[in-house]
């Protein structure tokens, strides 16, 4: 699963997927498809026939906050939405979060404390899940927005190694 902060107001809310129709999206797709995260063409349009393999986007907010930046009441107002989703993924192994508060949406919906698990960009860890019944691999990634990648805090490269972490850790699983 890959863990986003909310739907983007030039993508996902005008386009009805997420990351499509804004810079962050190029980014994503363009890295999902060099890890087998994805087929077919990302053309920016829902209607493109670009589908996910293996993965999922989920956000912790279901809607745009203003500036971007959600108060602590809207994240755990939308809080169910992200446990309901969780619960359904029974096959979940790893979760890709992007941004800090991904990270820790990810962690309160798992019911697990974000002081145990701090936040840096390329860290791993391996989070008890009770709800899931088993430990599931969370990595942290800044999130790949144009601010980030702009002013360099997040490189495609830096991005990349992230999605080759995180097939690595999949495809091993498979084979243990």
């Amino acid at each position: 699963m890959i863990a986003g902060l909310a739907p983007g107001v030039r993508g996902a809310n005008r386009t009805g997927r997420a990351f499509t129709g804004d810079e962050a999206g190029r980014l994503l797709y363009a890295t999902f498809a060099e890890f087998g995260f994805s087929r077919g063409d990302y053309d920016a349009r829902p209607d493109d026939g670009l589908e996910l393999v293996d993965c999922l986007i989920a956000n912790v907010v279901r809607c745009v906050p203003p500036g971007n930046r959600p108060l602590p009441a809207e994240i755990a107002a939308c809080r169910p939405f992200l446990v309901a989703t969780l619960e359904r993924m029974r096959d979940l192994r790893g979760v890709v979060a992007l941004g800090r508060v991904a990270h820790e949406g990810v962690l309160r919906g798992l019911s697990a404390r974000p002081r145990d698990y701090p936040f840096a960009h390329g860290r791993e860890h391996v989070v008890a899940s009770n709800m899931l019944r088993r430990d599931i691999f969370l990595i942290d990634s800044y999130h790949c927005s144009r601010l980030n990648t702009n002013t360099g805090a997040l490189t495609p490269e830096m991005f990349r190694a992230i999605f080759a972490r995180a097939r690595e850790l999949l495809d091993r699983d498979v084979r243990a």
